[in-house]
């Protein structure tokens, strides 16, 4: 059962390079919180979990097009 989010943001069909931009800057204004993204693009249920090992913020559950992610502190 994924953590109760405290943000959700549809990002609909929004592809990677636009998603990826537009991610980072709401994770960085949330650290250590949960946010549900949801992201319909096709390549989202292989790149949102590449993008969160790459900068470390915790793919908590995925239920594509659902994804809860919590944001890593910025140490």
């Amino acid at each position: 059962m994924p953590l109760a989010e405290h943000e959700t943001w549809n990002a609909g069909e929004m592809g990677c390079g636009e998603l990826v931009l537009a991610l980072r800057m709401r994770l960085l204004a949330m650290p250590g919180r949960v946010l549900k993204l949801i992201a319909t693009d096709a390549g989202a249920p292989e790149d949102i979990p590449a993008y969160c090992r790459m900068t470390r913020h915790e793919l908590v559950h995925m239920a594509p097009p659902e994804y809860w992610i919590r944001a890593r502190s910025p140490n």
